[in-house]
């Protein structure tokens, strides 16, 4: 009894070292981002000795838009990719969990096992594909395989968690003359409210970070995403903006920590309740 509150304290001050060890890169750049530009790499401390603003302010009028165009392209793809993941990959689940059809167990083993697929085994054929129905500079190839349920972790996660339901549920809906479409709506689906918070947020951070799809398939720069925009400050043959870059990064991270601290405890409770227990 005399060593447990030392323990506790010891694990206390690890996790509080591994975490600012953790953090250090980001708090890197967040004071670089107030640096002047040739300071930067010059004084490689945390605390920064000469302040500026000058790198948000010339860092959001840098390219040949402002960056709040690109912010809103990436939001534009990434809402439409959390509602496409939503509702897809909600009812894949729903048939998965709760419904009887020809080859069920096959289906759901050929899911599970394109989750071991690398993505970039599928980059070429998908890219032929959508180059031959004119999709490439659109944001189609990124958004309309989300309506299609491509995303199988997300189903896993779903008929992990419809599974926990009782069938008790669906046998009262059924008594009361529901359907599947209408069990599903009004019975499954505001019980699932974790796992779909755990599916936006998987589903935001994933999409916003995005860059080799959307450097893939939106080459025009009026398309640009935020990811793909800060590669712009970068130039191989001149000066990079390191500055202006670091400082849009900062901004670019913004929507990420707010979307996840607002749906912090669904995505605990999310993963505590699926088969990830």
């Amino acid at each position: 009894m005399l060593f447990r509150p030392a323990s506790r304290l010891t694990r206390h001050l690890l996790l509080i070292v591994f975490g600012l060890f953790m953090l250090y890169p980001l708090l890197w750049m967040i004071s670089s981002s107030v640096k002047p530009e040739n300071l930067i790499f010059r004084e490689p401390g945390l605390l920064p000795h000469d302040l500026t603003g000058a790198n948000y302010s010339g860092g959001w009028h840098a390219l040949k838009h402002s960056f709040g165009y690109y912010l809103w392209n990436s939001a534009v793809i990434t809402v439409l990719a959390v509602v496409g993941n939503l509702v897809a990959c909600s009812l894949a689940a729903y048939a998965f969990a709760r419904l009887e059809f020809p080859l069920k167990k096959l289906w759901f083993t050929v899911m599970l096992l394109s989750i071991m697929l690398p993505h970039h085994v599928t980059v070429v054929p998908q890219y032929i594909m959508f180059s031959k129905i004119g999709w490439i500079n659109t944001i189609w190839p990124i958004v309309v395989p989300k309506f299609l349920a491509t995303d199988a972790f997300f189903i896993f996660l779903m008929v992990q968690f419809i599974r926990t339901l009782p069938r008790e549920l669906d046998e009262a809906a059924a008594i009361d003359g529901a359907g599947h479409w209408r069990t599903f709506v009004q019975v499954i689906l505001p019980l699932c409210v974790p796992a779909l918070a755990t599916t936006a947020i998987f589903t935001f951070i994933w999409t916003w970070n995005d860059f080799f799809t959307q450097n893939l398939y939106l080459t025009n720069s009026d398309n640009l995403t935020a990811p793909v925009a800060l590669r712009q400050f970068l130039d191989s043959s001149s000066n990079s903006s390191w500055g202006p870059m670091f400082a849009m990064s900062i901004v670019s991270l913004g929507p990420i920590f707010g979307f996840f601290l607002a749906g912090q405890k669904y995505l605990v409770r999310g993963m505590a309740t699926t088969g990830f227990k």
